[in-house]
């Protein structure tokens, strides 16, 4: 006698099966696809009702040109490269300042945390473009730094008060037998967080980290308004010159997007690599 067998599927299950349908690659370019279309739809769109005049032709020569037989990098690809300098600068330095503040908070001194909570609640609540300001018409000229220094203490005062609460996150989360295993053995603190925390903790903060990088190299944009020659400049003063807004603004995010776009695809595959199973 045969018999039919009936698997019911749990509504969860159903849901669950559904969602991964919208995680596959096609999907996503699909949504690519269909946010293009709607951006050249916008773009027509604008030019009918403004009646502006797209002139695509002369913006190559803002990225590359040839001058004499010679490859000549235009003002937007320096631009790109000073947005690389000062965010690598600024990226070493964040990393050492919210390393240490999130030691300091940490720690068994009262007035080190007094002063780290203060350093955080300052940076976080003030705009980084009044920082940027304070610190190059006030702090600066008294220091002796000039307008690269100012904004990369800037900078890097900023987001280091952000990936010091990173570093915080992921020394305490780890499970407290870390440390007792770590003292079992004799270590003291310095060499249980270098040889026991830290590579731990820099597992789990890696994703967090790299989004972190991301905002930086978004935020050294606002560099620009003490005259510094970066992107965000460089993109201001040829629009201004030659009354290509839009397109030079468009190819300036495109830049933007052709960095942060595989650094987000980086955080993807390191929070699927580096995922704590509980």
């Amino acid at each position: 006698m045969d018999e039919t067998i009936k698997v019911r599927i749990s509504p969860l299950h159903w849901l669950r099966q559904r969602i991964f349908l919208f995680r596959r690659p096609w999907f996503d370019i699909i949504q690519f696809a269909l946010v293009v279309a709607v951006i050249v739809w916008l773009m027509a769109l604008s030019t009918s009702t403004l009646g502006y005049n797209w002139q695509w032709y002369r913006v190559p020569r803002y990225l590359f040109r040839i001058r004499h037989g010679e490859l000549l990098v235009g003002e937007l690809i320096k631009g790109l490269l000073f947005t690389f300098r000062i965010s690598g600068v600024s990226l070493v330095l964040a990393l050492g300042i919210g390393l240490a503040t999130a030691l300091i908070r940490l720690s068994g001194s009262f007035m080190g945390r007094i002063l780290a909570r203060g350093y955080l609640e300052l940076i976080r609540n003030t705009p980084l473009v009044v920082q940027i300001y304070l610190m190059y018409f006030v702090l600066g000229p008294i220091i002796g730094l000039g307008r690269f220094g100012s904004a990369v203490l800037a900078l890097s005062l900023f987001e280091g008060a952000y990936l010091s609460e990173i570093f915080r996150a992921g020394i305490v989360n780890l499970h407290k037998g870390q440390w007792e295993a770590a003292h079992s053995l004799g270590l003291n603190s310095f060499y249980t967080y270098r040889d026991v925390i830290l590579p731990q903790a820099l597992r789990r903060i890696l994703p967090p980290l790299t989004s972190q990088v991301i905002t930086l190299i978004k935020n050294s944009a606002l560099v620009s308004i003490v005259s510094l020659g970066d992107l965000a400049l460089q993109a201001r003063i040829i629009a201004a010159d030659t009354f290509l807004v839009f397109e030079i603004w468009f190819v300036t995010a495109l830049i933007y997007l052709a960095i942060t776009v595989p650094l987000s695809t980086v955080v993807y595959y390191m929070e699927r690599r580096f995922r704590i199973l509980t």
